[in-house]
């Protein structure tokens, strides 16, 4: 097994380094990364440039001196030198072919997992009790599936958690109304249908806001809630019971997992918060609310920003749970790294909770908290993507809808499959193409939802990988041809497609890398993309079943690890690739 080339190389160029002028050296940045322009070779080394000043050296010398200390000659041919000192590689055939075969021969495509895995945890998805999943959720929980899965391919053990929002004034709110127009639905199970729940969700929420007499009695069954009042406790169990399989059905559809654990699992932990906090000298009083004043937020007037811990009326807050859920993941779970998936527009709120936190020393120099920000899905007239009524798109109808479009395509195209087939293709292709659509943005970004862009056979889409899967499973049927039995010593690379295709394979443990530390999934997808692209003008140059018999199995092997490495990295996106189309 083996670490991505970019890796390797920046620890042998950090050992030349340190070689050349020092240990002080050892941990001075390498530079180190792929070639933008082929001609200059596959990597390069621009570490000269920034040592020219701290050495008094000409950029061409020190770089000179970085080479005379560096061991590749197993991997690349002799660098070479140019313009201002940077110092340019290329990869050996010997080198690329030798890796292919290590790449056929493994299921993991000779990518080893990570020395010291991390114990991380994956907050994502996190829909609200009483309410629809809709189209907002969508993001949160594919990109956070798609970073827990990239991660635990990477051997970190990962822990995805589902903070779903199961305690507070809401359930105050419905309670009060069900007891008025449906108290059925806070003693029996299945009462009232999810969609109909809704509907008095939305009933109850214009009372709450227009009758404060009917305010002030939800304010009390939110406290005989938290109280533990048994008849509001019922209620509440059966609200959430009743989500909780709606939410199923939309994670079973997607193929995700996730462990519930939503705000109410933290209630325990609220009062022990403001404990710490007042500890600490943190907690200040600000018109009888508990606060802690923030360094670098402030108000209109300039004053600096408190962040309430605790209402004037005693009660507990969204901060306050976030709060116990951090401390409760570096002591309890001993997380050594959180993330954090929600929209951009609770990037102020985390920085808030991330500072008071680390003011607290509840988090350790070895634990890294990030917040994961997304932008909004849009419609095609640039504006929050809504139904024509204005209500927020309902989640299940959405992806009911893909695949309904995907099945009609289908149709058209392959009318003789059977109807067990049909809808195969239309799952795979419709939950593909929304999950695709969406992690191949920049995820910071906003972006316009459309159904047809997203199915499109060309361009970057789902439909566009899988096909170029598919064409090579089309291959070896074609051919008769047992993928597992190929001569993996026997790839030779003699034609540019070849070696263009080849190169960009070995990358593939390096985009892997990139999404672990920078957290954007996008950046899986464009090598998918250009992988699919270089392997249809590899095909369509080279010929594979019509070659003479060494070259023949050679493309077959580079044919197969283009598969395999499609079919891997749809996976870690979540997505199942079809053996036919």
């Amino acid at each position: 097994m083996t670490t991505s080339v970019l890796s390797d190389l920046k620890i042998r160029f950090s050992k030349a380094i340190a070689a050349a002028f020092g240990v002080e050296y050892t941990n001075y940045d390498p530079a180190v990364a792929p070639s933008k322009d082929a001609k200059f070779g596959d990597y390069q080394c621009n570490a000269a440039l920034g040592l020219t000043k701290k050495l008094k050296q000409k950029p061409q010398d020190v770089a000179a001196q970085i080479i005379a200390n560096l061991q590749v000659e197993d991997m690349f041919e002799a660098p070479t030198i140019a313009g201002a000192g940077f110092i340019n590689l290329k990869l050996k055939l010997s080198y690329l072919e030798s890796q292919l075969a290590k790449m056929q021969k493994s299921d993991r495509l000779a990518i080893s997992k990570v020395e010291k895995p991390d114990r991380v945890i994956v907050d994502f998805s996190s829909p609200n009790i009483a309410k629809e999943m809709h189209v907002g959720h969508l993001r949160s929980t594919i990109i956070g599936d798609s970073i827990a899965r990239i991660l635990e391919f990477q051997g970190h053990e990962v822990l995805r958690l589902n903070h779903v929002g199961d305690w507070g004034t809401q359930f105050g709110m419905l309670i009060t109304y069900l007891r008025e127009v449906y108290p059925d639905a806070l003693t029996k199970a299945d009462a009232i249908a999810i969609g109909d729940l809704i509907e008095l969700y939305r009933a109850a929420r214009k009372r709450f806001d227009e009758d404060a007499e009917f305010k002030e009695i939800s304010r009390a069954a939110v406290v005989e809630l938290q109280a533990g009042g048994s008849e509001a406790k019922l209620a509440w169990q059966l609200l959430c019971e009743q989500s909780r399989r709606e939410f199923q059905k939309i994670y079973d559809t997607l193929n995700i997992q996730l462990e519930e654990r939503g705000e109410s699992f933290y209630n325990s932990f609220l009062s022990d918060v403001v404990t710490d906090l007042r500890e600490t000298g943190l907690l200040q009083e600000d018109q009888g609310a508990l606060c802690v004043f923030l360094e670098g937020f402030s108000n209109k007037d300039g004053q600096p920003l408190p962040l309430i811990v605790q209402k004037t009326d005693g009660g507990y807050n969204y901060a306050t749970t976030d709060l116990a859920a951090l401390r409760y993941r570096i002591r309890e779970d001993r997380a050594t790294r959180i993330i954090y998936v929600t929209d951009i527009g609770q990037s102020g709120h985390f920085a808030q909770v991330f500072q008071v936190a680390k003011r607290a020393n509840w988090i350790p120099e070895t634990v890294q908290t990030t917040h994961v920000p997304f932008g909004l899905v849009m419609g095609d007239d640039g504006k929050k993507f809504k139904t024509r009524s204005g209500d927020t798109i309902a989640l299940k109808s959405l992806l009911e809808e893909a695949v309904t479009r995907a099945r009609a395509d289908i149709e058209t195209r392959n009318p003789e499959a059977s109807d067990e087939f049909k809808q195969d293709v239309a799952e795979a292709v419709g939950l593909g193409a929304v999950k695709y659509a969406d992690l191949s943005q920049n995820r910071t970004s906003n972006y316009i939802f459309s159904f047809d862009k997203m199915l499109a056979l060309q361009g970057n889409t789902a439909p566009y990988m899988l096909y170029a899967y598919v064409r090579v499973q089309g291959i070896g049927r074609k051919g008769e041809i047992n993928f597992a039995s190929l001569d993996a010593d026997a790839i030779k690379l003699t034609q540019e497609p070849e070696i263009v295709l080849a190169k960009h394979l070995l990358q593939f443990a390096e985009a892997i890398d990139a999404v672990s530390e920078e957290l954007f999934p996008n950046r899986l997808c464009q090598y998918l993309f250009e992988l699919s692209q270089k392997f249809n003008q590899f095909f369509e140059q080279c010929p594979v079943l019509q070659a003479v018999e060494s070259e023949r199995i050679s493309r077959l092997s580079l044919c197969d690890i283009t598969a395999k490495t499609l079919k891997l990295g749809l996976n870690l996106l979540g997505i199942r690739v079809l053996e036919r189309m």
